[in-house]
């Protein structure tokens, strides 16, 4: 059998990219998917709440898996590592396209496979370094981050719309559809009234 195995995080990435790369890759070396493996999902998920887990469990000697990257497989050395393990004991190959990988049961495969992981755990920790120190900046110079609190984020959110707002009961419209219209939650909204005497 041979799976194409796409992963995007969040429901606005988009799985035509993956699949379109994949069968291509399939049509150029005369293969044939014969069954996609898609979800929507972090890879900083464990591996046994994601449909990639299930398909190492069925596995069988001469499968073939092949993803975009290696990346879609995991997010950490150790857990790229133990996939990459799993399908050679099993004897089953792992091709990655943009990497153009072909991991099978062999030394050099397990090399390439190692260094990979290895660079890229290295080159997160150097983001998330990056991104820490840069929010460690911003606190440093006074700069309040996150969510804006309590009633500064009713202002921000509706003291913009009020004469909106106003217009709106003035209309006779339910205070439920102006909290739909205003894209708050109703309390936010009864607050909000209440504050301007409405």
């Amino acid at each position: 059998m041979i799976y194409g195995y796409i992963r995007v995080s969040t429901p606005k990435q988009s799985y035509d990219a993956m699949e379109r790369d994949i069968s291509e890759y399939a049509k150029i070396n005369n293969m044939k998917i014969d069954e996609w493996i898609e979800e929507t999902i972090s890879s900083r998920k464990s591996l046994k709440n994601r449909k990639l887990g299930e398909l190492l469990d069925k596995l069988k000697e001469g499968d073939i898996l092949i993803a975009t990257e290696i990346s879609r497989l995991g997010r950490s050395l150790l857990e790229v590592m133990g996939i990459l393990q799993t399908c050679l004991n099993k004897n089953c190959q792992v091709i990655t396209i943009k990497e153009n990988y072909h991991l099978g049961n062999d030394i050099q495969s397990q090399v390439l496979a190692f260094a990979f992981g290895l660079s890229a755990q290295i080159e997160r920790n150097l983001i998330s370094q990056r991104t820490k120190s840069s929010l460690d900046n911003l606190k440093a110079n006074g700069k309040r981050l996150g969510r804006p609190y309590g009633a500064e984020a009713k202002r921000l959110k509706l003291s913009k719309n009020a004469k909106r707002i106003r217009k709106l009961l003035d209309k006779g419209i339910s205070k439920n559809q102006i909290a739909r219209i205003m894209g708050c939650q109703k309390m936010t909204l009864r607050r909000f009234l209440r504050r301007m005497g409405w």
